[in-house]
């Protein structure tokens, strides 16, 4: 059947009992060097078996393998297009900065996996400005945000429009989605960066024009009721998140950015942890995504610290809860 999920789910069920648990995030903050923690790691079973990537490599290789996976799992992974968003408009914004600027770096270290879109078509419609070849909204979005940079040379607005549409795009799609755990993920994504891009506006004087600008357009956030708050300062920016239902995320963030990125991340587990005990439909594939999606930020964010001698702090203030 063309919807049936369950030989899909079941594979699935198998891969979960490979993903790393909290204690295993543990395990490896407490281990001093960055090869120690790749050498871990290859002995879960990651990486491309040759032991010699190095930690970008590894962990690139490792959201190529979970996409791959989909596509050996599904007939159409379309039904997960939600999640590959971002990818494709952080492909498309590197690709037009990259033009603009003619910088000569290899157009492959800029791009990030799992998008829907070649990374080699954004780069070709870049080149040559013409963008009638991508998908609308995203054709617009791009004209509009290569003709901004070409006569202002301000890299702000580019990111503005670019990140906007990213933002609108994925909640779009989310709404579209037949599966509901992707509808309340795009709308949960979305509302966690309105509420990041106020803050960071609100403490930078950004005017409200301004403001309103980057917000995309979300029913459960009034963006310009959300940008007024954040300007008049973080207490009244609390107050507004209360009184649309994000308590919990008000909360967080007075405490720091980095606590209310770790409530974003934990509500991200919290959202796919019942899809453990459905079954029958795609919902189990985008949560194994996401899962793993949160593995991987967790495993980088380990290395990162560990390659640069970072304070140990940095990791527990961060570091959330895992799916498994």
């Amino acid at each position: 059947m063309k919807n049936d999920y369950t030989y899909a789910v079941a594979r699935i069920r198998v891969r979960e009992q490979e993903l790393l648990s909290r204690a295993d995030i543990e395990q490896l903050r407490a281990v001093r060097e960055a090869e120690d923690i790749l050498r871990f790691l290859a002995e879960r079973g990651w990486g491309d078996g040759s032991g010699k990537q190095r930690a970008e490599e590894l962990l690139a290789w490792e959201t190529r393998k979970s996409w791959a996976l989909m596509e050996e799992l599904l007939e159409d992974v379309s039904v997960l297009s939600v999640l590959r968003i971002p990818a494709d408009y952080h492909n498309l914004k590197a690709a037009v900065k990259l033009c603009y600027t003619k910088a000569e770096i290899a157009p492959e270290r800029l791009f990030e996996e799992g998008g829907n879109l070649d990374p080699a078509l954004l780069q070709k419609c870049a080149e040559e400005r013409e963008f009638h070849s991508l998908p609308e909204p995203m054709a617009r979005a791009a004209a509009e945000a290569s003709d901004a940079l070409l006569h202002t040379g301000d890299g702000q607005i580019c990111d503005r429009i670019l990140d906007r549409a990213s933002l609108e795009a994925v909640y779009e799609a989310g709404r579209a989605s037949r599966e509901p755990v992707l509808k309340a993920y795009a709308a949960l994504a979305a509302a966690a960066a309105d509420i990041r891009i106020a803050a960071r506006c609100g403490r930078c004087g950004k005017s409200l024009e301004f403001l309103i600008s980057a917000l995309a357009p979300l029913e459960e956030l009034q963006a310009e009721g959300l940008a007024r708050s954040a300007l008049e300062g973080e207490e009244a920016l609390a107050e507004y998140l209360v009184s649309a239902g994000f308590g919990a995320a008000a909360e967080a963030l007075l405490v720091s950015d980095a606590a209310f990125e770790k409530w974003y991340r934990d509500q991200i587990i919290r959202l796919i942890r019942p899809q453990k005990a459905n079954p029958f439909t795609a919902g189990p594939l985008a949560a194994y995504l996401l899962a793993r999606e949160q593995e991987i930020w967790s495993v980088r964010m380990i290395l990162t610290v560990k390659q640069n001698g970072l304070p140990e702090e940095l990791l527990q203030e961060r570091l959330g809860e895992m799916y498994v």
